[in-house]
């Protein structure tokens, strides 16, 4: 017998399913319609808010179900399935940790999947922060205290970004801090030097999300394609039956030796569908 026949690719979004300019090749465009029309489900798995992502799934049309803030957020049919915010306590601490080393958290909220984006009205508007006072203005809360915030709402995750000499000091002093309390993702952008820490639900991620999705659609791990680019994607691509990296990613994550397919500028996520999914190439 020959491998099972794929029924459902999960693909991360920056870095994988968008090039550098944020747009969908037409190539990828075509492989995913192509794909879908087969009857393969499609599910975008990906560490962006609601608000984003959506952008995303609506410019492929169609029913698009969402794993968002790196699984603790679950979208289908534009309800939310599931929603595992980060526990209180663990998200002062986490507030705490990164102020004392210096880092601006950002409070991710809104159960609903409504997206808010919370920054402390002291805020240094530089930074992550200031990227978002800037481009996701429509979601941003300037708030007076965030600890204040985070007592009123569970936020879905606290997130700190910076320079990656920053991230990776803060990073190991996030764990210690937190422990077995939450879990600390870690997502770099290797042409922007840029790094993102997202701090979640212990018991989430990209993983353990897209199982949650699969028992319910009675689709296994082998009959999934998965792909992407970062270390949030890792567990993903190797509890899937078929499961790839970009070219582009984190040169840590290539040097696992997981399967590599060409960048996202030359249609990677394209070129996997076409040969593993279509049988063509």
């Amino acid at each position: 017998m020959g491998p099972p026949r794929i029924r459902l690719i999960a693909l991360d979004i920056d870095g994988t399913l968008l090039r550098g300019d944020k747009t969908i090749s037409a190539r990828t465009r075509l492989a995913i319609d192509h794909a879908r029309a087969t009857g393969v489900r499609l599910v975008l798995v990906t560490g962006r808010r609601h608000p984003s992502a959506r952008r995303v799934a609506e410019d492929l049309g169609g029913d698009v179900p969402l794993v968002l803030h790196n699984g603790a957020l679950v979208v289908e049919a534009g309800r939310v399935r599931r929603c595992r915010p980060l526990p209180r306590a663990a998200a002062l601490r986490a507030i705490s940790a990164g102020r004392a080393a210096g880092a601006e958290p950002v409070l991710h909220c809104g159960q609903g999947g409504e997206g808010w984006l919370l920054v402390d009205v002291a805020a240094r508007p530089r930074g992550l922060v200031g990227y978002y006072l800037e481009r996701s203005r429509a979601e941003v809360r300037v708030v007076p205290d965030l600890v204040a915030a985070v007592t009123a709402e569970e936020p879905i995750q606290v997130m700190f970004g910076g320079e990656r000499t920053e991230m990776d000091a803060l990073l190991p002093l996030l764990v210690a801090e937190l422990g077995s309390d939450a879990r600390v993702e870690r997502t770099v952008y290797p042409t922007t030097g840029v790094v993102l820490l997202d701090i979640v639900h212990p018991a989430v991620g990209k993983a353990e999300a897209l199982a949650f999705l699969q028992e319910g659609w009675g689709i296994t791990p082998s009959e999934t394609l998965a792909i992407g680019d970062n270390w949030n994607d890792r567990e993903m691509v190797e509890s899937s039956g078929l499961g790839f990296v970009m070219g582009n990613a984190d040169p840590d994550l290539i040097a696992l030796g997981l399967p590599v397919l060409p960048t996202n500028e030359e249609d990677g996520v394209a070129r996997a569908i076409e040969e593993h999914v279509l049988g063509v190439g």
